[in-house]
């Protein structure tokens, strides 16, 4: 039988109402309680947002591009011309998923009242739908498996707003190059990521359209988006795409320029990338609390049980035997904290995920509401960390045991 365990269980467990440590205690509890609580939702916000704002991203432009590398980084590109061979190639690449052409070309929305200038994307019948079918808010996704070039355009809820459109309407869309030319288009999809930056831009239309525009023949097109299964094997992805296209010229002569969407877009993931020093300020300053609020409970519970440790140690007890026995009676206080700790980050991220009580600004966050993601190795690893750290904390201040001794307490009394 473990005595200091013993010991420690009837202390924790007996504890009276009248004992001056037990506000101290309580405090010690909810302490640990509210520092988990708050790093859990930190972890799960966190988490969560940089996974929205990363896959709004990839959504709208893949996760590698393979574009001609004589561009000059405008929407306005050379056209590439990739042939199958060189397509089969780069879907045989291990992670990736799939290999989609598109083609981009700026231009002007002008209507009665207002005027906007936009980027016309051009999507043929492989491209990839779900991430615009999962944001889809109004009508369908376009259909561009006719004979002829279809004139049926998706257009985001932000730029509808902006200009007055709505489901059904037509608009003309001007292209300004060497004679300006006009095209009208229909709207039969509205979209909402909230993810303004690019919902103001992009407005996608049949390939054919684009490819009408540029002058260009059937097999030409601004470039290709390549999607992989995972996106924490992004880097070797794109070295393995970059391997597939380097020293290869497409029919025109002209070579492939192979970048992935972290080089496509560094402001967005360097922002994204900074969010984890948030996290981990938020991560020390609650475990400082708690530990702080620990070892203030921990000095109390010696103070008040002075007596018994005197007693312990006159009657054979070493100073570790001693110490101990208040390390056990500390791991059930933060055991305790760490439950309730649970429960309430938790319950609070599982309200939020499915009801969305809490509200952002799109305009502001990229996001309609906070959003949540259980990432539960982040969960349990944050757990075994704090229950680490608070032990640890705990083993400074129970030196004390070791300068009280049984003279001292006997001549005190």
């Amino acid at each position: 039988m473990n005595l200091e365990f013993f010991i420690a269980k009837r202390i924790h467990f007996q504890q009276g109402k009248k004992n001056v440590s037990r506000p101290a205690v309580r405090i010690a509890t909810i302490g640990i309680a509210l520092g988990l609580a708050v790093m859990l939702i930190s972890i799960a916000i966190v988490v969560g947002f940089k996974q929205e704002i990363r896959n709004k991203t990839i959504g709208f432009g893949g996760h590698i591009q393979i574009t001609n590398f004589d561009n000059n980084n405008t929407y306005e590109m050379n056209p590439i011309k990739a042939d199958k061979g060189l397509i089969k190639k780069i879907s045989s690449i291990e992670g990736v998923m799939h290999v989609q052409r598109f083609a981009t070309k700026p231009g002007i929305i002008k209507t009665d009242k207002e005027f906007e200038g936009i980027v016309v994307k051009g999507i043929d019948s492989g491209y990839d739908w779900k991430f615009f079918k999962s944001n889809l808010v109004e009508g369908k996704i376009i259909d561009v498996s006719g004979t002829s070039p279809s004139n049926q355009v998706l257009i985001s809820r932000y730029l509808a707003n902006l200009l007055g459109l709505k489901l059904g309407d037509s608009f003309f869309t001007y292209f300004i190059q060497d004679r300006v030319r006009a095209r009208k288009f229909k709207i039969v999809g509205i979209y909402a990521t909230n993810f303004i930056e690019y919902d103001k831009l992009f407005v996608l239309s049949d390939l054919r359209q684009v490819q009408a525009l540029n002058d260009w023949s059937p097999d030409s097109f601004s470039g290709l988006e390549v999607l992989i299964s995972d996106f924490d094997h992004l880097d070797q992805t794109g070295d393995a795409v970059y391997a597939a296209t380097a020293n290869k010229f497409n029919k025109e002569g002209s070579a492939y320029s192979t970048q992935t969407i972290k080089q496509l877009n560094p402001q967005i993931f360097s922002w994204l990338d900074l969010l984890d020093m948030n996290v981990w300020v938020i991560l020390l300053l609650m475990l400082a609390v708690a530990g702080f609020n620990m070892i203030s409970g921990l000095l109390i519970l010696i103070l008040e049980r002075t007596n018994m440790i005197g007693i312990l140690k006159s009657i054979g007890a070493t100073d570790w035997s001693v110490r101990k026995i208040f390390l056990y009676h500390s791991s059930f206080l933060i055991g305790k904290g760490m439950l309730w700790g649970n429960v309430i980050g938790l319950s609070l991220c599982t309200i939020q995920h499915f009801t969305g009580i809490v509200p952002l600004d799109p305009e502001a966050y990229y996001v309609a509401t906070v959003p949540i993601t259980f990432n539960w190795l982040y969960i349990i690893l944050l757990n075994l960390g704090t229950l680490v750290a608070s032990l640890l904390m705990m083993i400074g201040p129970s030196y004390l045991i070791t300068k009280i001794t049984p003279a001292k307490i006997i001549r005190y009394e």
